[in-house]
């Protein structure tokens, strides 16, 4: 009998940690906190003693958390395991269609939603999510047909009519818009749906009755920078310039990559007659980076690439020589890390030559504090939009969070991940303050260092984090953008008093008539060999393909 005992202890303890009886329920509770939720799901999957039904309950709660965390990835190893579980419950692939819609995976989440509709033609969630997926694309008769048939299954349908409202005033049925957000709002007034309805009666001219909707979304949530936003473009639309600018500043002061904030601030600086500071702004909408374009997301982007078409001066054709510009930065002196010798020597080292090859003007800025970093890039890009060459090389620290790459000013203490967004500057600045050139737009990164404010840095918002270097980049049309090490790899700062980069392109520049292209496949074989294979360069994007670009012309 003891042997017995024994053998079922042994057992016990061979499978796994023992369930308790509250870990399902505080797992499959709505109620719980987040992460009290997420502990309770994750030991009832690690004790490995339920199955079917409530191990899928407990992967499809992981995957919905890990959603809001934005960890998609982890939200699409979720959803499989919970249909794994339970593959006759259709929710959780329509679950993991929006984690890939969200990650801008549009074709698995289009496959997902059209294989639940294949085998229940009635579901009224995948029917929701095709439908924005549609709007997203701008298909929006197929996605009013999709909308329109979830509602018919499901009359009170929260989230569907929201979404019907949006593809209707985009319709210009702003009566019929109006009637979804009542519908929305009786089975669920949130923040969402008051800004809405901001919006619809901006488009509609009732601009008292759209401050109020804003206003009401923003006391719900006030850090909600979409309904500032809105509320910023009705104060705009109603010629109130100064409280626009106040709320337009406001976002962007949190996020500067707040796309809508730019180009409504862009909209206002030219009621103003500062096309500068229009063309800056227009400038960052083209230039910052997404995994998608929702659809008022592609209508900023194509407004903002028609303005800067109409507020750019053209620049005299048939010149003999380029006018080139460049802007050296190197930072070193962090005041909340530690210090790093080379940057600043790179940095005058680069400028040397640039100034030596005949650059018209080469501004170098060490050392600089968040506030400097960007007043430096605004003054950069007026005399950018003025040359045919702009050229920007950065040495310093840089780190990625959430698919944002990240250069880093001295003064940055990064003391947790979200702080990335007001403390540090997004490479998506860099490049908006070199796309006013005329012909080349080139920006060299030697920031590819470890991060040193990762083994302290508080973990928010279980977003993807490189401790080693930056993420992959996909810049836009006419941009060259060079990396010192491959993503996420790390370059060295070398033997010598000068980065192995900084010293390979200062000698390769020189030579004559070798093409920009050419030149930095020159510089990738020059540090890898310098490296003794231990870093890489790496190069994105192109220069417009029918020129030939040149430091040196030569023969």
């Amino acid at each position: 009998m003891l042997r017995a005992l024994f053998v079922a202890m042994v057992t016990l303890a061979i499978a796994g940690p023992a369930l308790a009886d509250d870990d399902m329920d505080a797992c499959r509770d709505r109620q719980t906190e987040a992460k009290a939720r997420l502990d309770a799901c994750e030991k009832v999957i690690a004790a490995g003693q339920v199955t079917g039904k409530d191990l899928a309950i407990a992967n499809d709660t992981r995957g919905w958390i890990f959603v809001r965390r934005r960890n998609y990835d982890k939200a699409i190893a979720a959803f499989d395991a919970a249909l794994a579980a339970d593959p006759d419950n259709q929710n959780y692939q329509v679950s993991r269609g929006w984690a890939y819609q969200s990650k801008g995976d549009d074709d698995h989440a289009m496959a997902d939603y059209n294989a639940v509709l294949q085998a229940h033609p009635n579901a009224a969630g995948a029917l929701n999510n095709r439908g924005t997926l549609y709007l997203r694309k701008g298909a929006l008769q197929s996605a009013l047909d999709d909308l329109n048939a979830a509602l018919n299954f499901r009359p009170n349908y929260h989230n569907a009519h929201l979404n019907r409202a949006r593809v209707l005033s985009i319709n210009g049925d702003f009566g019929g818009a109006l009637a979804d957000v009542v519908a929305a709002l009786q089975t669920d007034a949130s923040p969402e749906t008051y800004l809405e309805r901001c919006r619809i009666y901006t488009a509609m001219g009732r601009f008292d009755e759209a401050i109020a909707d804003c206003n009401t979304a923003i006391e719900k949530a006030p850090n909600f920078q979409q309904a500032v936003v809105g509320r910023a473009d009705i104060h705009r639309a109603k010629g109130d310039l100064d409280a626009a600018l106040k709320d337009y500043n406001s976002v962007l002061g949190k996020n500067p990559s707040n796309m809508l904030a730019h180009i409504g601030r862009g909209q206002l600086f030219e009621k103003r007659r500062n096309l500068v500071q229009a063309r800056e702004d227009y400038r960052l909408v083209a230039a910052i980076s997404t995994p998608h374009d929702d659809y008022n997301v592609r209508q900023a982007r194509q407004t903002a690439r028609d303005r800067l078409a109409a507020l750019t001066p053209q620049g005299p054709t048939g010149t003999i020589a380029d006018l080139r510009v460049a802007l050296i930065i190197g930072n070193g002196a962090y005041k909340n890390a530690p210090a790093l010798d080379n940057p600043p020597r790179d940095a005058r080292l680069m400028a040397d030559t640039l100034r030596g090859l005949g650059f018209k003007t080469v501004t170098l800025a060490n050392d600089l504090t968040h506030d400097k970093f960007l007043e430096t890039l605004r003054t950069f890009a007026r005399e950018a939009e003025k040359a045919d060459w702009a050229v920007i090389y950065y040495a310093g620290h840089g780190l990625e969070v959430g698919g944002t790459n990240y250069l880093v000013p001295v003064d940055a203490k990064l003391a947790a991940d979200k702080d990335a967004e007001t403390e540090a500057v997004p490479l998506d600045q860099l490049l908006a303050a070199a796309g006013g050139a005329r012909r080349l737009r080139l920006v060299m990164l030697d920031a590819c260092r470890d991060n040193p404010f990762a083994p302290k840095m508080q973990r928010t918002m279980e977003l993807k984090l490189v401790d080693k270097g930056l993420s992959d980049i996909e810049p836009s049309a006419g941009f060259m953008v060079v990396y010192a090490a491959k993503h996420g790899e790390t370059a060295l700062d070398g033997e010598g008093v000068d980065s192995p980069f900084a010293v390979a392109v200062t000698r390769d520049i020189k030579q004559p008539h070798v093409e920009v292209r050419k030149l930095f496949d020159i510089v990738r074989d020059d540090v890898w060999t310098a490296t003794k294979h231990a870093q890489e360069p790496f190069t994105y994007g192109s220069p417009p393909g029918r020129d030939d670009f040149y430091f040196v012309a030569g023969k």
